[in-house]
């Protein structure tokens, strides 16, 4: 990870019973929770951000090393800390279907009514159907109203058509406020799918003016066969116990990072079963028919408003289809899966598959944070939490 930006984000600490924010300096955790900012949302509130979390490090407690933390076999502190999604009052969202290529998956899905075994046929299909015209497709032009007419004439309409390639973008709640899973979480799958996959995303984080800060790693664990049964499933979907990872940290737009960086962002994926299967993937940023700053307005403006702020999925180029089990029905988890989502710039978000019956319940919410906060003595009447 390259480590010349500006990182912060969120740690447990055993010593408070709570967590803490921190910013990384020399390749170490250091603590900058304050009664100013005793939140991640009231610090990306902060106008001099960047500027006001160097002041901050200057006096700060050091927690522990980053390595060691990362690195729990030869930690001395494992014990004490670890790494929470970075992010905290934020409502959590996650815009859908903004890579055009990708879009044929989700046609696919909902075509098969669920039953991965139907997918190989629509996918040859859809592919005649069109061709490369999705190249470069930019949603709401010309060229994908003629697209979309296209596919509609040969009988493959889908309601995933017009957010995909339509002039609006579909935005929904991936996640609740505070139930984000962070750096070597499991992550949960719902007991009733057997089709799923890990979508790896760069995650904007944008604070209560609207103002993209700056971005971090997330999994939008994504259930094809609950939400290929029906849209109107979508909730049952995407929105369980440890579905969202967040992490490891949010890099902050300074004179290192900006939105551009976020534009070009090469993402790796890689998922390590337990019985040796292996699948690797990419997606890039560069390749999305929506503009971070499009779908960051078509959030946030006159018809809605994030008084806490909010987490930004923009989506995932990355489909799988390499089979795993039956030939023909691509890839699915399985129990125990390693994931590691990675981009140069913001580092390695690592999370094992468990069903989200097994994963740790979520229980410390917002009240509880709250009641934390205020036994440390870091909510005044001057408080932003």
């Amino acid at each position: 990870m390259d480590m010349n930006g500006t990182f912060v984000g969120r740690i447990w600490d055993e010593s408070v019973n709570g967590p803490c924010l921190v910013a990384i300096h020399d390749n170490a955790l250091f603590d900058i929770t304050s009664s100013t900012t005793p939140t991640m949302s009231a610090l990306l509130d902060i106008d001099e951000l960047v500027g006001f979390v160097r002041d901050k490090l200057a006096n700060a407690r050091m927690l522990c090393g980053l390595d060691d933390l990362l690195d729990s076999s030869a930690s001395t502190s494992s014990d004490k800390f670890r790494l929470l999604a970075p992010n905290d009052l934020q409502a959590i969202k996650a815009c859908g279907v903004t890579f055009a290529q990708s879009m044929i998956e989700r046609v696919i899905e909902e075509r098969a009514a669920g039953d991965p075994a139907k997918a190989a046929a629509i996918r040859k299909r859809c592919e005649a159907v069109i061709g490369s015209s999705l190249e470069d497709l930019k949603a709401g032009s010309p060229k994908a109203d003629a697209v979309k007419e296209t596919l509609i004439a040969e009988g493959l309409w889908s309601q995933y058509l017009e957010v995909g390639i339509g002039p609006d973008a579909e935005v929904f709640t991936k996640s609740q406020p505070m139930s984000a899973v962070g750096w070597g979480a499991e992550i949960g799958l719902h007991p009733v799918s057997k089709w799923n996959n890990p979508e790896p995303e760069i995650v904007l984080a944008v604070n209560s003016r609207g103002q993209a800060r700056g971005a971090t790693l997330g999994n939008d664990v994504n259930l094809r066969d609950v939400e290929g049964r029906s849209a109107l499933l979508l909730g049952k979907a995407k929105d369980n116990n440890a579905s969202c990872a967040l992490g490891p940290f949010i890099r902050l737009f300074d004179e290192t990072y900006d939105m551009d960086n976020v534009r070009n962002a090469e993402l790796n994926l890689v998922v390590e079963g337990p019985d040796g299967f292996v699948l690797k993937g990419a997606s890039t940023m560069s390749k999305i028919s929506r503009d971070p700053e499009d779908l960051v307005s078509q959030t946030f403006g006159a018809h809605h408003q994030y008084p806490d702020g909010f987490m930004l999925f923009m989506g995932t180029l990355f489909a799988p289809t390499q089979d795993r089990h039956t030939p023909g029905e691509g890839f699915t988890h399985e129990l125990g899966d390693r994931v590691s989502i990675a981009n140069n710039e913001l580092g390695e978000l690592i999370n094992t598959v468990r069903l989200s019956t097994q994963c740790e319940p979520w229980t410390f919410g917002t009240g509880a944070l709250m009641q934390n906060l205020a036994g440390r003595g870091l909510l005044s009447k001057d408080s932003s939490p």
